[in-house]
């Protein structure tokens, strides 16, 4: 089946480039990631590759043409697909036809980029079938990608003619999504759909399950779903339908417990008890128990752990990481935020331990700003950011997820707070708007919430150092006296970039980070 390859973002604020040179020719085989031109942007000269193995059909432009983004490239046949031309292009022409005689355009939605470097996504739920009818900006599917759900909206008003991707299935960036017919009045060429998607994303509220009838209440109580692929994989193996299950998180998020408690059948009156129900549940649970005497299982890494595997892996190849520790007295701290706390909490404000780390960070980094840094590939080059973007680690349902406090140096503590809150709780929802996972300078891991004293972080490449905080203990220590007191103490890591960084200058930094911590007083006169 002849494919357009839709020409994507080559950078930012791009919108069309000139073809310099086509490296193929029409009926030229190629094969995956093989470069088939070159084009020039207003920035630079680039190379653009095959998505498929194929063979090339078409070439929409010639060589000195320009060329828009978003727009067809080239065409080729899809090694592979099974589909004829012939079988495929009939109908469309017909339904063209029969559009065009009531002012109406039948198009595909092509997937845009959802986020940096991502080429594909999981299909996790559609909100809508084929024959709906929808609105401009209407969520249509979520999807999931390497690093976040990401809700996909509509791009125009009009009727959903097809789906082109299963729930579960893998669908690629900048091929078709789904197909839909638009009223020639409605069509606005103009439309940014990466901004919508953002917008979506950003703004995402789960719609209200709309009422069903009587008889469907007493089975379908989840009509939307909203899972994630771990959690729709158990599913599936335990043969459950989701939309019966009762989800405890936000807007009715699944998790892996909500099955387990409804296969055990310990689940509200509004699910059908009826005998055969019953005798499913119980038939799931003994096949659960013989898949787990002997035998293996065999799960597909993808998405956000596949992503983290990958960037671990070149982190840990590239960096000469050294590890550098030390404790903190956060006795006092600790007493100030007691004394804070409730009066902010009536202002709305969740005034944890954290923000007070992150600004202490932001503070000492004013004095050594290589720690607010990036390295290129080959270091020969350090860049140093004015911008104090700390990324903090959340141990989200779909993965680890490093959203960043943008310009912590130019906000208060109760403005880190803020942010803190927001970017955890949509991170835990796997929820994150793209800008709040880009442009980290530096990131601190919070083991200690979990447990644990003592770690070796990995680097988040291209950052140069991540610090981990161990737990709280109260211990014994001496005061200056000598009298043995208690103490709270916690223990922090940090890993540095060698090629960068040395041992006497994170001890040196750290030794101010801990001066702020230990003394808020000096902390709150090095803001002023």
């Amino acid at each position: 089946m002849a494919k357009d390859f839709i020409l994507p973002d080559i950078g930012e604020g791009i919108v069309e480039c000139e073809v310099v040179e086509w490296l193929v020719q029409e009926g030229d085989t190629v094969s995956e990631d093989q470069p088939i031109c070159d084009v020039m942007t207003d920035k630079a000269l680039v190379q653009i590759p095959a998505v498929h193995d194929g063979i090339i059909s078409k070439l929409y432009y010639q060589k000195g043409e320009i060329a828009k983004v978003h727009a067809p490239l080239f065409a080729m046949d899809v090694i592979g697909d099974s589909t004829s031309n012939e079988v495929v292009e009939e109908p469309v022409q017909a339904e063209n036809q029969t559009n065009n005689n009531a002012s109406d355009v039948v198009e595909d939605f092509i997937l845009p980029d959802i986020g940096e470097g991502i080429v594909e996504c999981e299909i996790v739920d559609w909100l809508v079938a084929e024959g709906d009818e929808i609105e401009e900006d209407q969520a249509v599917c979520d999807v999931m990608t390497d690093k976040a759900l990401v809700q996909i909206p509509a791009k125009y008003t009009g009727t959903v003619k097809k789906l082109y991707y299963q729930k579960g299935e893998i669908a690629k960036v900048h091929s078709p999504l789904f197909q839909m017919t638009i009223a020639g009045s409605a069509v606005k060429p103009n439309v940014d759909i990466n901004q919508a998607v953002v917008k979506a994303q950003t703004n995402a509220v789960a719609e209200k399950v709309a009422p069903v009838e009587t008889q469907q209440a007493a089975k379908v109580i989840n009509q939307k779903a909203v899972a994630s692929p771990a959690v729709r994989r158990k599913a599936r193996e335990l043969d459950v339908d989701l939309t019966c299950v009762p989800g405890s998180g936000k807007n009715g998020r699944i998790y892996k417990q909500d099955i387990e408690e409804f296969v055990k059948g310990e689940v509200p009156n509004t699910i059908d008890t009826s005998p055969l129900n019953s005798d499913a549940s119980q038939s799931a649970v003994q096949n659960q128990t013989q898949n787990q005497s002997g035998g293996v299982r065999v799960e597909q890494i993808k998405g956000i752990k596949a992503a983290m595997a990958k960037q671990m892996v070149a982190s840990v190849s590239t960096i000469p990481h050294f590890t550098f520790s030390d404790e903190i007295d956060l006795t006092q701290l600790i007493a100030l935020r007691s004394s804070l706390k409730e009066q902010y909490k009536a202002q709305g404000v969740k005034l944890t331990m954290m923000p007070f780390f992150v600004k202490a960070l932001s503070l000492a980094m004013k004095e050594y700003p290589v720690l607010n840094s990036k390295v290129n590939d080959d270091c020969s080059e350090l860049t140093y950011y004015n911008d104090h973007n700390i990324g903090i680690a959340v141990d989200s349902k779909i993965g680890l997820l490093v959203p960043n406090i943008k310009s912590c140096q130019s906000k208060s503590i109760v403005d880190v707070a803020n942010d803190l809150t927001r970017l955890t709780l949509s991170a835990r929802e796997g929820r994150v708007a793209p800008d709040d996972l880009k442009g980290g300078t530096i990131s601190i891991s919070n083991i200690g919430a979990i447990g644990g004293t003592i770690a070796t972080p990995i680097i988040n490449k291209p950052e140069v150092a991540i610090v981990a905080l161990g737990k709280l203990q109260h211990l014994p220590r001496f005061d200056e006296s000598g009298h043995v007191v208690s103490k709270a103490i916690m223990q922090v890591s940090w890993s540095g970039d060698h090629r960068v960084i040395d041992g006497g200058t994170i001890a040196r930094f750290n030794n101010l980070w801990k001066s702020y911590l230990e003394n808020p007083s000096a902390m709150m006169m090095a803001m002023s």
